[in-house]
């Protein structure tokens, strides 16, 4: 159970020039996102991979950046803009205990924010009532933050939703997973 949000300016802690190294979103997530997608990035914070998912979607493709912190969406906005990027990017404000996603997806992308999340059975049950059928979450959790026990804890709810786990890939410094329906 979550019960802390990082805050928007602590995000620059680890949102900075050099997480490209570490998190290339092409390269981490280009195996599960195509062109033409409808593709969601909840905790968005500052646009990190909303910006590299609106390069994989390309110009018939969608994002929808989500978070609970207006200034992170703005912060983010700006970015998809300086990138060029901002117009295939939808930006929307969803509740601490509701994501409010009407939209059918293919991908979502849930990157070291579902230990902040105040219920995380209600969260899946959220994220898969919006996936399409064929669709994929890739989850990661901060290693230095999240326990093994915990992320183990997360796992068992997310399959308590409905949902499966299909593969673990390698992200840096985190405990990651690929869930499907």
């Amino acid at each position: 159970m979550g019960n802390h949000i990082c805050p928007w300016w602590f995000a620059y802690t680890f949102d900075n020039p050099s997480r490209h190294f570490f998190h290339n979103p092409e390269k981490m997530l280009g195996p599960y996102v195509a062109k033409g997608m409808t593709v969601l990035d909840i905790g968005c914070g500052l646009g990190f991979f909303s910006i590299g998912l609106a390069k994989l979607v390309g110009e018939k493709g969608c994002v929808i950046a989500a978070d609970v912190q207006p200034k992170m969406l703005s912060i983010s906005y700006k970015r998809a803009q300086k990138a060029g990027v901002s117009d295939k990017i939808r930006f929307h404000r969803c509740e601490l205990d509701k994501l409010g996603v009407e939209t059918t997806v293919d991908f979502i992308l849930a990157f070291w924010m579902v230990h902040e999340v105040p219920d995380t059975d209600i969260f899946f049950r959220q994220l898969r009532s919006c996936l399409k059928q064929d669709g994929r979450i890739l989850i990661a959790e901060p290693k230095f933050h999240v326990s093994l026990k915990r992320f183990q804890e997360i796992l068992v709810s997310a399959k308590d939703s409905g949902l499966n786990l299909c593969e673990t890939p390698s992200i840096r410094f985190s405990r990651s997973a690929v869930l499907k329906i």
